[in-house]
């Protein structure tokens, strides 16, 4: 009985001193990096809408009209107009053909004031912007000079938009 009773003490004394000497085990950290990259890349897009002048009665008509722009943020464009389809047309006398024949000369510029003719040459009667990443709206001036004699009907005309980043 004695040796089993000191086995047991032996046992319990050896478990104690294993249990009260052995040190909590340090956890190791490293560390390393993950790279993450992106590429932005310059977008625009562009939509003209509709200069309805109304009726023509040989006196000014003045309306405007309206150019969506959406471009990235901080891309720097120009926007020009074209002659238009009108047989004979510049980029200062633009020329609407009639339904039954004819045309008429009209004019669309970049201010208010209908100084500023709206071209297509880039720095010199185009319009210059900066994205930013939302719809920006370009107004466009359109007269119609007084004292034409055009034929009745309907005139039309189509103009290209191009927008240049």
């Amino acid at each position: 009985m004695f040796t089993s009773t000191k086995n047991r003490v032996i046992c319990a004394t050896l478990a104690s001193t294993l249990l009260a000497s052995s040190a909590p085990a340090l956890a190791a950290t490293t560390t390393g990096s993950l790279v993450v990259t992106a590429t932005v890349l310059a977008s625009c897009s562009v939509v003209g809408s509709t200069i309805a002048f109304g009726n023509y009665t040989s006196t000014q008509v003045d309306q405007t009209g309206n150019i969506a722009v959406v471009c990235t943020n901080g891309t720097s464009y120009t926007i020009g107009l074209d002659a238009g389809a009108g047989t004979g047309a510049t980029t200062s006398v633009r020329k609407m053909t009639g339904s039954l024949g004819g045309t008429l000369n009209y004019a669309l510029y970049r201010d208010s004031g209908r100084t500023n003719n709206w071209g297509s040459t880039i720095g010199t009667d185009t319009q210059a912007g900066t994205g930013n990443g939302l719809l920006q709206n370009l107004t466009v001036y359109g007269r119609i000079a007084s004292a034409q004699t055009p034929l009745a009907g309907v005139y039309t005309d189509t103009v290209t938009v191009t927008l240049t980043y």
